[in-house]
């Protein structure tokens, strides 16, 4: 098959919008898929580590079942993309390949000439700022029965990262479907210090072990100015409150009791409550010392922050 005499179903996502990249591959994926009528039409590789052979292998293979196969090669290193451009030579009319990128690709590299050259699209995402990440999030919020008001308030006190202003907008819109009401000091409330929700998202990633998304929010906060021992501060306090609304669990009392007795937004609470259910008191007090000892390392020069923070999620 000669590159002119068919067009190859491509799609590259690259930029140093993340959150972008994924979303847009996410919902492509979720298009393709629908018409697959068994597993073996889809194919899943990590950029990480992935060689020409395996991809070329993946995008060569003729559907079994389906009426296309699926390849979708996750976050590769922009580093290494250009050393995958020759397993896109040759793709199949029959294959349907999305490739994410982590970071941005320059306009000569390989991979994406080569993309070009079999006919497939390729979308740069890029950090949106002022009107363009007003909009956007304006839109979030009115998809999740928010107004534009509300939107307003999240841009003015997240940082501008899309990820955060997401889970902010998700927190509001739980809160509100729970049956509460959104009131102007409310919203001020649970957005104060911002990012809670990031913060929880992070603690339940820890427990029992750190998955690799616990290091993507970990990341990502400090990506979006917040200092890594900040980040550990935040995530000793919120595992602090865990363990207090555990063992007030283990006393007996129940949810309504715990919010009359603790000084934390009730919504607060009751997603500490809901995490406790699960924790381990033991493993909540290592995570602790943990955390102590990485604050201690740092202030005394001993550790870059950042490393240091990565190096912390792997001890817990």
């Amino acid at each position: 098959m000669s590159k002119a005499s068919s067009r190859a179903t491509i799609l590259l996502l690259h930029g140093e919008e993340r959150f972008l990249v994924e979303e847009k591959a996410r919902a492509t994926l979720e298009t393709w898929r629908s018409e697959l009528v068994s597993d073996f039409g889809f194919d899943r590789l990590e950029g990480q580590g992935l060689n020409v052979a395996r991809l070329q292998d993946s995008v060569l293979q003729a559907p079994f079942l389906d009426p296309y196969r699926v390849v979708a090669v996750t976050m590769v290193p922009a580093a290494r993309a250009e050393g995958l451009a020759p397993a896109l030579a040759e793709v199949p009319v029959t294959t349907r390949v999305v490739i994410t990128i982590a970071g941005r690709l320059g306009g000569g590299n390989k991979l994406a000439k080569a993309v070009g050259a079999a006919g497939g699209s390729i979308e740069e995402m890029v950090h949106l700022k002022g009107r363009a990440l007003t909009e956007w999030t304006t839109k979030r919020a009115t998809d999740l029965d928010l107004t534009p008001s509300i939107a307003a308030q999240v841009v003015r006190v997240t940082p501008p990262d899309l990820t955060i202003i997401d889970s902010e907008l998700n927190k509001l819109a739980a809160y509100k479907t729970s049956g509460h009401k959104l009131t102007t000091d409310v919203i001020t409330e649970l957005l104060a210090g911002g990012r809670e929700d990031e913060i929880f998202r992070l603690t339940d990633n820890l427990l029992p072990h750190p998955t690799p998304e616990a290091l993507n929010i970990a990341r990502g906060l400090s990506r979006a100015g917040m200092q890594p021992t900040s980040v550990a501060w935040r995530m000793a306090r919120h595992i602090a409150l865990v363990m207090e609304v555990r063992a007030r669990q283990d006393r007996g009392e129940s949810l309504s009791e715990v919010k009359l007795e603790m000084a934390e937004h009730p919504f607060v609470v009751q997603k500490a409550f809901e995490t406790a259910r699960d924790a381990d008191p033991e493993t909540l007090e290592g995570a602790l010392r943990a955390i102590r000892d990485y604050e201690w390392e740092v202030k005394s020069g001993q550790i870059d922050p950042e490393l240091g923070l990565d190096v912390l999620l792997t001890r817990l």
